[in-house]
């Protein structure tokens, strides 16, 4: 787990481009602060900070490696883990070993030589074989051509920024923008991003707010080659489309999950170094602590809190660590810690992210730092077990499905007459559209009304479609809830499950692993009918049963709470209500916002005529990068970390 950072150059790399991808290293020493390594040539500039999980006196990066007759072919910077390199230097050494005469295939202990052995002698088809999350360049040298990679998931972040200079990547957005005058490019904001930051509350990939930088999305790879763009393309697609268990195979099928979560889980323990992990009252994390704890007796399991009632599951996260034998810690987050910590957590995030649940991981994670390297946590299985209730609304919306087309669309023009607030509303309203008109994901915060009240720049033609449509259209033909499994996995789950977990615990230069999202849980969560992920009465059905034997029976059935934030109280009282009126006054974003409608939010819904909390929310985050990356008014305190190598 670290932070990387490169420059290919349109020509000979000069001494000013290699200072400033040096000076730009600096932003993501969080991400590694155990050492720090440089290597350039004549196009090609890595940095790279490291956080020491595996193999830790060697595996130094940038990474040489290279076959017989030039060792020193291939330099990689690797940001991530590879769980099953042990196999696949096994399988490589059994293949080539022979070819090496001091028997020296590899001369490292790492997880990093299986990757770039992996590419000189399998190309591409390496990435099938990695199970793990990762980010990663590999330059060949003899070829002078440079090979990125991001994972199936988009568990490891990868930002890219192309211009007549060359092409530069990172881990973190903030570093490239300091490169882009090295690129030729300006800092100029992305318009319709901020459209779809403001409806998704997040930014979709491969967008960022600006439009000189981009994403590699999840799941691609790229090749580039000195004063090219990169060639671009997908190497992952999932797929769904189950049918049926056939008759008496129902039990077998269950036993394949629970033996995909234990294999999982075993190779995700692998470190050098002391692995913990979250848990919340959900069966998620119980799931992963439960097991992790059969390989690591002294497993330390962490939550966070709000003292508010309704608003922790503290004592069922106890409960379940005293269930399982593992030491717990809870630390509990004040209102004033909350706002306090806001800028500080922007900054770490690069782009807004407007779910307030990342602030409690931010502190969870914090004090995790103190007693471990690497934590385990349940991100991913609700995208691909059917843990979202809403995953149950195509069942409640079929009736509409035999209605001819235009009566449905005489449903839906019924539906807005109706007084809002009025039952069934919201029901004659989706009824009368296709999945691919209503559903966008978890995160529905502003309609068009709401948004050109609020947007200066509001366009119409900029929908939640622009990003969902080619997502789709690859899975025409499946069932409506596969397709929302299939879209969150491409959206919410990469836009804003992974980007808020990898982001808050690298801040405190934290390691989290996903356990649920592998490839081989991916398997068989793929084989699951509908029948077997919802019922009428629950959610995550066949995953449920294969955990019975696995986690305490308190837990097994309880309803998803994980990390909430009274969010809407605090807005309405003393503890947030002034912090953000001061938000609103301070901002200089009056050219891209109504500020005047903000503020109307605010006091209606401080007096309780409306909940506008998460769309305020939304707003107030924006408000703050602004202030951060904008204007340079908000300066956050950003401390250079100082942890042991190793705990």
């Amino acid at each position: 787990m670290c932070g990387l950072l490169g420059f290919l150059t349109s020509d000979a790399a000069t001494e000013d481009v290699v200072a400033r991808v040096y000076h730009a290293l600096h932003c993501v020493r969080h991400r590694g602060p155990d050492e720090r390594g440089t290597w350039h040539d004549e196009h090609m500039i890595f940095g790279f900070n490291r956080l020491s999980i595996i193999d830790i006196e060697h595996s130094h990066q940038p990474l040489r490696w290279g076959p017989p007759e030039n060792r020193e072919r291939y330099a990689l910077t690797f940001n991530g883990e590879i769980y099953n390199y042990l196999e696949l230097r096994a399988e490589l050494a059994a293949a080539h070993g022979a070819e090496y005469p001091d028997d020296s295939l590899f001369r490292t202990e790492g997880d990093g030589e299986a990757i770039v052995a992996g590419f000189h002698y399998w190309g591409r088809e390496v990435l099938g074989k990695l199970r793990g999350m990762f980010a990663f360049a590999i330059w060949d040298t003899e070829t002078h051509e440079l090979f990125l990679a991001r994972d199936p998931f988009g568990i490891k972040p990868l930002f890219l920024a192309t211009g007549q200079g060359g092409t530069a990547f990172g881990s973190e957005k903030k570093s490239l923008l300091e490169l882009l005058p090295a690129l030729g490019r300006t800092d100029e904001l992305d318009p319709r991003a901020l459209e779809h930051y403001t409806v998704l509350q997040y930014v979709p990939e491969p967008e960022t707010l600006h439009r000189a930088i981009r994403r590699l999305e999840s799941g691609s790879c790229a090749v580039v080659k000195p004063g090219a763009a990169p060639e671009i393309s997908r190497y992952f697609r999932p797929r769904f489309a189950a049918r049926a268990f056939a008759p008496g195979t129902v039990d077998a099928r269950i036993r394949e999950i629970t033996a995909a979560l234990e294999d999982s889980v075993a190779k995700h323990m692998r470190a050098d170094v002391t692995v913990g992990a979250f848990l919340s009252g959900g069966i998620d994390s119980t799931a992963t602590a439960a097991l992790a704890i059969r390989h690591n007796p002294k497993l330390i399991t962490f939550t966070s809190a709000f003292e508010r009632a309704g608003y922790s599951e503290a004592d069922v996260a106890a409960e379940t660590a005293a269930a399982i034998g593992a030491e717990h810690i809870v630390k509990i987050v004040s209102p004033t810690e909350f706002a306090q910590s806001i800028p500080e957590i922007v900054w770490y995030l690069d782009d807004p992210v407007a779910d307030p649940a990342l602030v409690p991981l931010y502190f969870v994670a914090k004090e995790a730092r103190k007693h471990v390297k690497v934590v385990l946590s349940g991100e991913g299985a609700d995208e691909l077990f059917g843990g979202y209730t809403i995953y149950r609304e195509p069942l409640s919306l079929k009736p509409f499905e035999y209605l001819p087309g235009g009566l449905r669309k005489l449903v839906g023009r019924l539906s807005e007459r109706i007084p809002d607030g009025t039952r069934g509303k919201s029901l004659l309203h989706r009824g009368s559209l296709s999945l691919e008109q209503r559903y966008y994901g978890n995160a529905r915060n502003f309609n068009d009304a709401q948004l050109r009240s609020v947007l200066r720049e509001f366009r119409p033609e900029w929908t939640h479609q622009d990003v969902t449509a080619p997502i789709y259209a690859e899975s025409r033909g499946w069932d409506p809830t596969a397709r929302m499994q299939h879209l969150d996995l491409f959206t919410w789950l990469r836009g804003d499950i992974l980007v808020k977990a990898d982001k808050v615990t690298m801040a405190n230069s934290l390691e989290l692993r996903v356990p649920f999202l592998d490839a081989e849980v991916l398997k068989v969560a793929e084989q699951l009918p509908v029948d077997q992920k919802l019922t009428r009465d629950t959610t995550k059905y066949a995953l449920r049963r294969a955990l019975e034997p696995i986690i305490p029976a308190h837990v097994l059935h309880r309803p998803k709470l994980g990390f909430p934030v009274p969010l809407r109280h605090w807005l309405r009282g003393s503890e947030l209500y002034d912090w953000a009126q001061q938000q609103i006054a301070e901002s200089q974003t009056d050219h891209l916002l109504h500020k005047a409608a903000v503020k109307t939010m605010l006091d209606e819904h401080r007096a309780g005529r409306a909940d506008h909390s998460r769309r305020l929310w939304t707003l107030l985050v924006f408000m703050i990068w602004h202030g951060i990356f904008v204007e340079d008014r908000i300066k956050p305190d950003i401390k250079e970390p100082t942890y042991p190598v190793s705990l």
